[in-house]
């Protein structure tokens, strides 16, 4: 995976989508909202096993910022103020071969806790 990289990243002028264009040809068109609700930060996934969050509200959350950290990841910032996650090429990589079945799984966790893709609350 470490040959692998993004050529272009592109944010949609809706800053609904994030297209990720890798050098092996590859290209993922992603929903804000599936990166906001996996963001990789610690806010969501917690700092150690069993400590990750479901956080609902998120349909229409839009992409306002794509900072570049090092050469190996981009921070991404939504119009929540959620701008912690640091999404690795690799980890952009495993949402666009993978994003339907984990935002599939993101679905089930919402609707076990009662939850709602359209009604904001604290994440749990």
């Amino acid at each position: 995976m470490s040959d692998i990289w993004p050529t272009e990243l592109k944010v949609s002028k809706d800053r609904q989508r994030l297209v990720v264009s890798f050098n092996d040809g590859q290209s993922f068109d992603l929903s804000a909202e599936l990166l906001r609700v996996l963001s990789p930060s610690a806010e969501v996934q917690g700092h150690g096993p069993g400590q990750k969050v479901t956080v609902p509200g998120k349909r229409n959350v839009a992409i306002v910022s794509a900072i570049p950290t090092g050469n190996y990841a981009v921070r991404i910032g939504f119009d929540d103020m959620h701008d912690t996650g640091i999404y690795t090429w690799t980890y952009l990589r495993e949402l666009g071969e993978r994003g339907f079945e984990l935002f599939s799984a993101y679905e089930e966790e919402l609707a076990a806790k009662g939850m709602s893709r359209d009604v904001a609350e604290k994440p749990r």
